[in-house]
């Protein structure tokens, strides 16, 4: 059984959760989120709690009960707090800045990156070589921040490129003669 979808979700306030069949729609100060249902399972609110119940015991709806609960979970808290990656750019040269919704990114290549900043993604640029990647949404944070990424990944022999602030890259050492 799974323990993830025992737990309800609170909802705080300021936070509006419309459940339709088969679909969440959660609004609060940061946004707006809808997310689809799978049929196994159900989300029903009992005051501030949104709980999730599955149709019958099988694997499947027993993992899908676990998920959504989680879905909604980072639903509730993105429109209610946010979320943000910080990345950090290492090297000579290479710099980040933001102008409109575009984000421009010079990594060393014989071209700029022009990168268009998607609906409902802010992104912050406090200096040249550090960026902040702010939204609603968890799961497309996490993506524009592995696409940024995706530029110029850390090397291993000297740890130039773009990484998350928390990463740490082990560093190989040189080839000998």
């Amino acid at each position: 059984m799974s323990r993830v979808a025992k737990n309800p979700v609170a909802v705080p306030g300021g936070v509006e959760v419309k459940l339709q069949p088969g679909k969440v729609n959660v609004k609060g100060p940061k946004g707006q989120l809808e997310q689809g249902l799978h049929p196994l399972v159900t989300v029903k609110q009992e005051g501030n709690l949104l709980k999730v119940e599955r149709a019958n015991d099988s694997t499947l709806a027993r993992a899908i009960s676990g998920t959504t609960r989680a879905l909604v979970n980072n639903m509730v808290v993105g429109v209610s707090k946010g979320f943000e990656k910080k990345l950090s750019i290492i090297g000579v040269g290479y710099r980040a800045a933001v102008q409109g919704k575009k984000l421009n990114l010079t990594l060393g290549f014989s071209h700029p990156i022009a990168y268009d900043i998607p609906a409902g993604i802010t992104i912050e640029a406090p200096d040249q070589t550090s960026l902040v990647v702010k939204g609603a949404d968890r799961q497309l944070v996490g993506q524009v921040a592995a696409e940024i990424r995706g530029f110029r990944p850390p090397e291993p022999y000297k740890g130039k490129g773009v990484r998350y602030s928390e990463e740490h890259v082990a560093k190989k050492e040189a080839k000998k003669k």
